[in-house]
């Protein structure tokens, strides 16, 4: 049984930094395609950044040169380093996983989900 379970997220100021944890289980963890998403209030999901099984990247234009993502493969663990937090960054982040070539930022790809991890930004 595949679980994501989402951790990192808190409140920070605009400029501030965090990181988010996605640990995973009960799948090849090595042969999956990964993905972070957000969703803020009275909005749809949006992809942020992903990961291949190669370690091919990809980012939201909004995020690119501030958010990175990447793998520990010895833990089965997948990170979001997120740099320059804006406001509009404020929303619930949720990791995904899929088996798949990806990478990709689109939200119907994925067939794994966890729960989610809140981050609030303020000004």
């Amino acid at each position: 049984q595949v679980q994501l379970v989402e951790s990192g997220g808190g409140s920070v100021q605009a400029g501030g930094s965090l990181r988010l944890t996605c640990a995973t289980f009960g799948y090849a963890f090595r042969d999956y395609s990964m993905g972070w998403f957000r969703q803020a209030p009275g909005k749809p999901r949006e992809g942020v950044a992903a990961m291949n099984s190669i370690g091919s990247t990809t980012y939201a234009d909004s995020v690119k040169g501030r958010f990175t993502i990447s793998k520990d493969y010895a833990k089965n663990t997948v990170y979001l380093q997120m740099n320059t937090l804006k406001p509009e960054d404020t929303a619930m982040y949720y990791c995904a996983a899929d088996y798949g070539l990806g990478p990709s930022l689109v939200v119907s790809w994925y067939k794994y989900w966890g729960q989610g991890t809140q981050v609030t930004v303020s000004s």
